[in-house]
């Protein structure tokens, strides 16, 4: 639920949300768990201060890690009523990680990330007015520069993007990049069902086809510095191409909702 308070200075009404949700899909992320989640405390404080939100919750999904990733996000959740960890028994990708997200997030705005810090949550107060003044769904925002993580994924991506604007028409720049902010309420029509890394493209796609509405901005980019990404291995590509055919014809099927 959002509110809307009074501006006497500028004579408008500002939104201000309930609670902000924030989760991280874990796998084996122990060099990276604590700073995710003092840049998240950061930020959420940050925005309280604002008066743009009300509360805040960090949820860490830890996607049965083989390393101390779940013992350090229990530990964290011990020391503050606002953190949470919620631990898969088998891991489930992505896709999976990024659905427990989804469903175990409590705040009325959701904001989705990596725990390698992408981009600076610095950002994030830009975000949330952007997506309250302009009265959309879903903020997605795109790299300025990705040369830093190699050619080669920068190839893999051109190509990526092209085919999903080719198939699906829809115009994003960038739409694996883990930051999007969603409003709660999307979630009451959009039903996530990709298990791996086509699940970024799914979002926008079944987003933008019920008629919701996206906005777009650039952050810069920093490239992972600790452990190894698997995103641009050949069995990630592989697991990505045969979920986009197979949920094609559901995703062409899909037709605007009537909202109020």
């Amino acid at each position: 639920m959002t509110v809307f308070e009074n501006n006497d200075e500028a004579g408008t009404a500002e939104e201000r949300f309930e609670k902000l949700s924030i989760f991280y899909p874990m796998w084996n992320e122990e060099m990276y768990i604590e700073r995710a989640l003092d840049a998240g405390h950061r930020a959420a404080r940050g925005l309280i201060a604002r008066g743009d939100i009300g509360d805040y919750e960090l949820i860490v999904i830890d996607d049965a890690s083989t390393d101390r990733t779940g013992e350090i996000a229990d530990r964290l959740a011990a020391e503050s009523l606002h953190v949470r960890a919620v631990h898969h028994e088998k891991n489930r990708k992505l896709g999976g990680a990024i659905k427990t997200g989804f469903a175990s997030a409590t705040g009325d705005l959701i904001l989705y990330t990596d725990a390698d810090l992408p981009f600076d949550m610095a950002e994030l107060p830009r975000a949330v007015r952007l997506l309250s003044d302009y009265d959309v769904d879903l903020v997605s925002a795109y790299r300025f520069d990705r040369t830093g993580e190699g050619y080669l994924r920068l190839i893999y991506t051109f190509l990526y993007n092209l085919l999903i604007r080719s198939m699906f028409g829809v115009k994003a720049r960038d739409i694996n990049f883990a930051f999007k902010l969603c409003r709660a309420r999307l979630f009451e029509h959009v039903e996530l069902r990709s298990e791996g890394s086509f699940i970024d493209a799914e979002l926008v796609i079944r987003s933008t086809r019920l008629g919701f509405e996206m906005l777009q901005f650039g952050v810069d980019y920093f490239p992972r510095t600790r452990g190894e990404s698997t995103l641009s291995s050949p069995g990630v590509i592989w697991t990505i191409l045969q979920e986009m055919r197979e949920l094609r014809s559901d995703l062409d099927g899909i037709e605007p909702v009537r909202r109020n």
